[in-house]
């Protein structure tokens, strides 16, 4: 068991953009997680100029909670989650990353889950699949499904990886393997480039666990869209076959 004395940190990045209804939903939750072997929490939030209520109900969550350490900051411009993510990343000073949607489409009770590989010396990179295991998940959209598929397929082809869900939320990283690689796009091309450039390092030991999913619909919040799915495409043979 990890000395107790010298315990293990997971910086948790929560990129968020207009998530005022749910970001201290989805913080109460964190909040709640008993994590394995005494591992402490950083919690990082970054705004990425969001035009509703996002930061008024973030401040009064730590107004209300002061023992709840969050780590604040925000962007003066929209610059996308990949932008937010990579803020975060700076920001982070634990052993292990995670990134965390404001939304309640994961649920963080399954950090346990993916930090099992990790915490047991199998693992540098954990990704939580949606598409295995026997966890709940929501049926939504037929074309979304196909559409993740087809681009882990195609991302898979040039990592030579075998995942089934490249476009996972729920990624977690060695930090010092994140940290250590350059990283550009700044919209939803951070899934695929992440995935690109985590797979060329020497002797990286990708795992895969399986995790729920609550998914939205747009009208409860779901921003993604097929202009995604084309960049995603885009980068994957810009990092991928380009390696760029």
């Amino acid at each position: 068991m990890e000395n107790q004395s010298n315990p293990k940190k997971l910086s948790i990045i929560i990129p968020a953009y207009n998530e005022g209804r749910t970001i201290h939903l989805i913080l109460n939750k964190i909040k709640d997680v008993v994590l394995p072997e005494a591992v402490l929490k950083e919690i990082i939030v970054v705004n990425d100029c969001s035009t509703d209520e996002t930061e008024a109900t973030l401040l009064s969550y730590q107004f209300n909670n002061p023992e709840f350490v969050i780590h604040y900051y925000k962007h003066d411009v929209n610059k996308g989650k990949g932008a937010a993510i990579h803020n975060g990343i700076s920001k982070a000073t634990g052993d292990f990353i995670l990134i965390q949607d404001a939304d309640l489409e994961y649920d963080p009770e399954e950090y346990t889950v993916l930090l099992k590989p990790m915490l047991a010396g199998h693992a540098d990179v954990v990704y939580g699949s949606r598409f295995m295991g026997g966890k709940p998940h929501r049926i939504l959209f037929f074309w979304h499904t196909i559409g993740n598929r087809f681009l882990t397929f195609l991302s898979n082809m040039f990592s030579n990886l075998n995942l089934t869900d490249m476009e996972t939320c729920y990624k977690l990283f060695n930090a010092t393997l994140l940290k250590s690689l350059s990283l550009h796009e700044n919209r939803f091309g951070f899934e695929p480039e992440v995935t690109q450039k985590i797979a060329r390092i020497p002797k990286i030991r990708i795992y895969e666990v399986g995790i729920s999913y609550y998914g939205r619909t747009y009208e409860e919040g779901k921003k993604i869209n097929w202009k995604d799915g084309f960049w995603a495409i885009w980068c994957i043979f810009k990092y991928g076959l380009l390696r760029l």
